[in-house]
C-alpha cells in the first residue's frame, strides 16, 4: 500500500538525516530513485521547488513526493513520517536530557559529527552542480548556461562575505537564480 510505503520511507529518512535538510537530501534521493517515484531530472527540480518554497527543504520535499504519489492524503502521510522523529526526539532531549547537553562529552559527539554532514552538503552540492551541468541522458553535453548561473551564484556569495564581512541572504541568491534562468534561458 502506498501509504504505508510512504509513510516508512520518510520514517527512516526523518530518522537518520542528522545535519538538517541538505544532509537528507541524498537519503531522499536514494529512497525516490529507488522505488520509482521520480527519475534524477524531475528529482533536481524537485529539489529547486522544495528550496525556494517557504518551509523546510525536508518537509517541503516530502509533501511533493506523497502528494505526487499519492495526492493530499499522501502528501500527509509522508509530511508527518520525516517530521515525526524530529518531534520525538526534541520532546525527550528537552524533558529528559537539558543538562546532558553541557556534558563534554556529549559536546564531543556533537563536534565530531560535525565534519561529516559538512562533508555530506558539500557533496551533495557538487553532484547537483554536476548533475546539473552535465545532464543526464545527453552524452558529451554541457550546460554552460548552468554553469555560468553557479559562477555567478558563487561569486556574489564570496563577493559579500568578502566586502561585507556577512553571508549573503539564501532569499537574494534564490531571487539571482531564478532571474538569471530567466533570462538566460529564455522564459
Amino acid at each position: 500500500m502506498i501509504y504505508v510505503s510512504l509513510f516508512l520511507t520518510f520514517l527512516k529518512i526523518g530518522m537518520f538525516a542528522f545535519g538538517g535538510a541538505y544532509g537528507a537530501i541524498p537519503l531522499i534521493q536514494e529512497s525516490v530513485l529507488a522505488r520509482g517515484w521520480m527519475d534524477e531530472a524531475m528529482f533536481s527540480n524537485m529539489i529547486a521547488i522544495s528550496e525556494s518554497t517557504p518551509g523546510p527543504i525536508m518537509v517541503n520535499a516530502a509533501t511533493y513526493i506523497g502528494n505526487s504519489q499519492a495526492g493530499i492524503l499522501g502528501a500527509a502521510v509522508a509530511t508527518l513520517g520525516v517530521v515525526l522523529p524530529s518531534f520525538m526526539i526534541i520532546l525527550m532531549v528537552t524533558a529528559l536530557f537539558r543538562g546532558c547537553l553541557k556534558q563534554k562529552r556529549v559536546q564531543a559527539v556533537l563536534k565530531g559529527i560535525k565534519p561529516c554532514l559538512m562533508g555530506v552538503i558539500f557533496a551533495t552540492g557538487a553532484f547537483m552542480a554536476i548533475k546539473n551541468m552535465f545532464p543526464a541522458g545527453e552524452e558529451n553535453s554541457f550546460d554552460i548556461t548552468a554553469a555560468i548561473i553557479l559562477g555567478v551564484l558563487a561569486a556574489v556569495s564570496i563577493f559579500a562575505k568578502q566586502i561585507k564581512a556577512r553571508e549573503i541572504s539564501p532569499v537574494v541568491l534564490i531571487v539571482i537564480a531564478g532571474v538569471a534562468g530567466s533570462l538566460l534561458y529564455g522564459v
